[in-house]
């Protein structure tokens, strides 16, 4: 939820060279000067930029100026950041940051600046001072102490005029929607067993403490932690504290996940977490729920009951929501020549700050260039290339998958290059290969075609001799013939082993003699017309 100050009303904050009516300029706006937003919460820091038309924007940064840092530092080189703080703008016009998971540290002035081949812009001029904060409730009374005021208060005022959600234990209340809430000890319930807190709607999830009206032994459940975030295989503690009138006696407590209408299921009698689940008392008053051997299904909101002689308490509040997440590596190019970096990321930011360690090969890394999850590699070499993976101390055998880190990047080319030389020549062998046996196909059907023609020789060679081995009557008798008989029909011809005359015409298709039989049933001739 964003706030501002007072009378801050859409204050436009605008940056430019010259020409601020022109388009031919640099200039950055902030549609606000100053946000507040909700811890835990997330925010939009809404932006616009604008340039020459002849420059192109290269590099596009968010900064951040805090009381940590006596200088800017790149928003997205803050370890803190990883995985929460998200540019939505583009490299026209639009600059916009997200950031999630609000914290109290978050608390600084972020500046935009941009760069291009020609110039870099933004750099030097005022941001947007964010501010981060949390609810309370705060209670007042009147001098006749009958009357009680509640207000759920915060260190600056919520922008858009928030509507307020109001729980008295536990259970929502539909009015007041207001930052104040008021009850009267005479006329309004303001009981010594009553407690009260507030949220801000669409917010609601980040409930304040709950509070006694009158006194101090008002029924409450207050939890450590809203949220933890764990690794997978890991071991997580989530405690709370829980107080009730002095005349109650606290008979049973239970942790549970799950619940439907008021009924619940403890958690040590559900069959998922058998074996992994132990309640340790920390005090006369809390209570610890330890989980062992943590899954990813365990991810949910766990909630704290406790039963007395007079009532069942608690089931109604919200609880701790627990997040659990395994190891990764993530490898990003540095902005330098040679230079890489390694994170090892995770679904959700590791509750407790962490410390993490590095393994390269399976060896553990003594003195690693590191801050936090980042794992930097300067001046690479062939030396750095290998397997890497991450923990956190503690749990070193909950280690990520290894990831393998290439050679450099000089030597990656070279092979790169390698590979494609060798696909190249794989595709001039196989063109060559398909040309040569296209030409070999097409030589072989011509020696066929050629093949089928002298075949076609052979086979009629036979007759030709067999009609050359005949004796031929004189040409005018035959024409007489002819004149008294149309048709002739020889009934058989047969050819046996009779050599080829040496001034026959046709060329002999053996040298040796023909000892095949050729026998025709019938031949007959037609003779052509008289008229021819």
């Amino acid at each position: 939820m964003a706030l501002r100050k007072p009378g801050s009303v859409f204050v436009v904050f605008l940056l430019s060279m010259a020409g601020v009516l022109g388009q031919n300029c640099f200039n950055v706006t902030y549609i606000h000067q100053s946000i507040c937003a909700l811890k835990g919460s997330t925010v939009e820091l809404p932006c616009t930029y604008q340039h020459p038309n002849n420059h192109v924007v290269s590099e596009p940064n968010w900064y951040i100026q805090d009381k940590y840092n006596e200088t800017p530092k790149i928003l997205s080189s803050v370890p803190e950041y990883a995985g929460r703080a998200e540019y939505l703008g583009t490299k026209e016009k639009d600059c916009t940051l997200r950031i999630t998971d609000l914290r109290e540290r978050d608390s600084a002035e972020y500046k935009f600046r941009f760069k291009t081949q020609y110039a870099e812009w933004g750099y030097s001029f005022h941001g947007i001072t964010l501010t981060v904060t949390d609810l309370q409730v705060k209670v007042s009374s009147s001098t006749e102490e009958k009357k009680r005021t509640l207000t759920c208060s915060t260190t600056c005022l919520l922008t858009d005029n928030p509507t307020y959600i109001w729980y008295k234990n536990g259970q929502h209340l539909h009015d007041p929607t207001s930052q104040q809430y008021s009850c009267n000890t005479l006329v309004v319930g303001c009981y010594s067993t009553d407690s009260y807190s507030c949220a801000v709607k669409d917010h609601d999830d980040f409930l304040t403490p709950t509070v006694c009206v009158v006194g101090e032994s008002c029924l409450n459940v207050t939890y450590t932690k809203r949220s933890i975030c764990a690794l997978k295989g890991s071991t997580v503690d989530i405690t709370c504290t829980y107080r009730h009138p002095s005349w109650h006696n606290v008979t049973e407590v239970s942790w549970f996940n799950k619940w439907e209408t008021g009924v619940t299921t403890d958690l040590i009698q559900d069959p998922e977490y058998a074996g992994r689940v132990k309640y340790h008392p920390t005090t006369d008053k809390g209570s610890t729920l330890r989980i062992t051997d943590l899954r990813e299904s365990d991810s949910a909101e766990y909630k704290f009951r406790f039963t007395t002689t007079e009532v069942k308490w608690g089931y109604s509040f919200p609880g701790t929501t627990l997040i659990v997440t395994d190891l990764q590596v993530k490898e990003t190019p540095g902005t330098e020549e040679g230079k890489v970096t390694l994170t090892c990321i995770t679904t959700c930011t590791l509750t407790d700050n962490p410390t993490y360690i590095w393994y390269k090969n399976g060896q553990l890394l003594t003195n690693p260039n590191t801050q936090d999850n980042f794992l930097y590699l300067d001046q690479i070499s062939s030396g750095d290339a290998g397997s890497y993976s991450c923990g956190v101390e503690g749990y070193e055998n909950l280690r990520s998958p290894v990831t393998f880190f290439g050679e450099p990047k000089s030597l990656k080319n070279a092979v790169v290059g390698i590979i494609v030389v060798i696909l190249i020549l794989i595709l001039c062998l196989f063109g060559f290969v398909w040309f040569r046996k296209k030409a070999s196909k097409s030589t072989s059907d011509t020696r066929d075609r050629r093949d089928t023609v002298e075949n076609g020789q052979r086979d009629s060679n036979p007759v030709y001799d067999n009609i050359s081995g005949m004796t031929m009557a004189p040409i005018a008798a035959q024409r007489a013939i002819t004149d008294e008989q149309d048709d002739i029909t020889y009934a058989s011809i047969q050819h046996r082993n009779q050599e080829v005359p040496l001034d026959s015409t046709v060329p002999p298709s053996h040298p040796q003699k023909q000892d095949e039989d050729f026998q025709y049933a019938t031949v007959k001739f037609n003779s052509p017309s008289a008229a021819q």
